[in-house]
This record gives structure tokens, C-alpha cells and sequence, in this order.
């Protein structure tokens, strides 16, 4: 491994399977029904698909079909059916025995190029330190809410506690690890999987949602502290919801875009 990673990806003496142990930091949910959160499973298999071709990821795709419980160990076997002389074609199946959890199609690879631009500008928002901090709702405990620092620049965020409801389906956060970890492609999936977050802020009711899946696809990586997660809910219909995300550095430097579709979950009474 290059760098340290969020959650404790293992290689094994096949080079094109990896696992991944589950513990509570990687998981979400009520006490004592914790589960992977969907983000950890993708970036996984973005750190496991990087590694195994040795090219950066240009796009990636996950499908959610299970849910893989603490202390449970994924398995990763990776596939790459084409790989030329600049880019890789590649997926994961991430299962727990027999049980298939995910799946992750990407493209990897990298082209000399002199063209670098951006179209698509950063939103206006306060820097992360005028922000409010929005703990997660459950509070305290051991997983992953605890590792990740969220800050809101616009919207409302965490149930009914943090900002201010912004029913054009616009929420802004500033998100970091509080571990210090370094902002890389594999931590850039997991905060594309914060979408269904934006759910009770654009219908201004305590609601939330369940991953179909996310796509994420990657511009530029650059060195930053925080990234402002530009998340927009295009529309609810049928019980299921669908947005989008756009990372940002804080210098305003578009890194990476993301898409989602989820099973809308409305809550009685507010988060508290």
C-alpha cells in the first residue's frame, strides 16, 4: 500500500483477490445491527482495482445488493478482461462466502495530455471553520460517523440539527477524516456514498435514504484538507430518489463527480 487507507484492505497471496475485515469503524447503523456502509465496500474495490492494474481509476460503478455485517470478512476477486496500453477494464465482485454483496465495474488508466480545464465552478461557501459542525445523529459510538468530520456550508444536514432546510435540493458540506487520512480516490467514494444525506434537507422532512448504487468519476486529485461535497437532489418518485455530488478541493479544483439512485426512507418525528 502507497498510503494509508480508511479502512484495513488486505492483500493475499493472489494478486487478484483481496479482503477487507469488518469492524464497527467501517460500518453504520443502529447498535448491534451495524452494517458496511456502501461507499467503504466501493472504495475498497477502487484501492483493491488501483493496486492490482497499477493505473489510477478514470470512473467507477457500484451496484449494492447485500449488506455484509461486523465481524464479517469480504472477499474482493478481482477481474480485468482488457488492459491496453493505456487504460484497464476492469471489476470486483465483493462477497462474504457465497453471498454476493457488491459489484464494481471501473475503468483505469492514464494518457500524456497538455489539456487540463474546468468548466464546472466550485459553489460559494464558507471556509469549513465558519461552518456547523454536524455530529451524526446517533451521537457517540465507535463507527464510521465517529472518523469523519462533517461541516455545513448551506442546507440542513444530520436530522434536525445542523443548518438550515434548503428545499432546492442543494446541500453544501465540508468533510474531512478526523484521522488526518489523506484525501485520495478511495476516500472520495465513500463521501459520494453521503447523497442519500441530502434527502431531508431538500424535501425538508426527516428523511433519509438506502443505496442503489453510486458512480463516481475522477477529474484531478489534488492536495487538500477538506473537500466541499456540492450535493444536488434531482427528484423524488415511486419510493426512490436520485442525485448527484460534486467533490471539490478548497481551492475550488473540481476532482471528482459522482451520481446515485436510492430507496427513499422517511422517519417519523426528528432525529433527536
Amino acid at each position: 500500500m502507497s498510503q494509508p487507507l480508511f479502512f484495513n484492505l488486505q492483500a493475499t497471496h493472489n494478486a487478484n483477490r483481496w479482503y477487507l475485515p469488518l469492524s464497527p469503524a467501517v460500518c453504520v447503523g443502529p447498535p448491534g445491527n451495524l452494517f458496511m456502509f456502501g461507499g467503504v465496500g466501493m472504495g475498497a474495490a477502487i484501492a483493491a482495482l488501483e493496486r492490482t492494474c497499477e493505473r489510477p481509476a478514470v470512473w467507477a460503478t457500484a451496484q449494492y445488493l447485500s449488506y455484509a455485517r461486523p465481524p464479517s470478512i469480504v472477499d474482493l476477486d478481482v477481474r480485468v478482461p482488457a488492459s491496453g496500453k493505456y487504460n484497464s477494464q476492469a471489476r470486483i465482485i465483493g462477497h462474504v462466502g457465497d453471498k454476493e454483496i457488491f459489484t464494481v465495474n471501473a475503468a483505469l488508466g492514464a494518457r500524456e495530455s497538455e489539456h487540463s480545464a474546468q468548466w464546472l465552478e466550485a459553489p460559494k461557501a464558507p471556509p469549513p471553520e465558519d461552518c456547523v459542525p454536524a455530529d451524526h445523529w446517533r451521537g457517540g459510538g465507535d463507527d464510521l460517523h465517529s472518523r469523519i468530520e462533517v461541516r455545513v456550508a448551506q442546507g440542513r444536514y444530520g436530522g434536525a440539527t445542523a443548518g438550515t432546510p434548503d428545499k432546492d435540493g442543494r446541500l453544501l458540506l465540508w468533510i474531512r477524516s478526523r484521522e488526518g487520512l489523506p484525501i485520495d480516490s478511495s476516500f472520495l467514494a465513500i463521501i459520494a456514498d453521503f447523497i442519500p444525506g441530502a434527502l431531508g434537507n431538500a424535501l425538508g422532512l426527516n428523511a433519509g435514504g438506502n443505496s442503489l448504487d453510486n458512480t463516481i468519476r475522477y477529474r484531478r486529485i489534488v492536495p487538500t484538507d477538506w473537500v466541499l461535497a456540492d450535493i444536488r437532489v434531482h427528484g423524488v418518485h415511486g419510493g426512490f430518489a436520485h442525485g448527484a455530488m460534486y467533490l471539490f478541493a478548497q481551492d475550488g479544483e473540481l476532482m471528482a463527480t459522482a451520481s446515485q439512485s436510492m430507496i427513499l426512507r422517511v422517519f417519523e418525528g426528528a432525529r433527536d
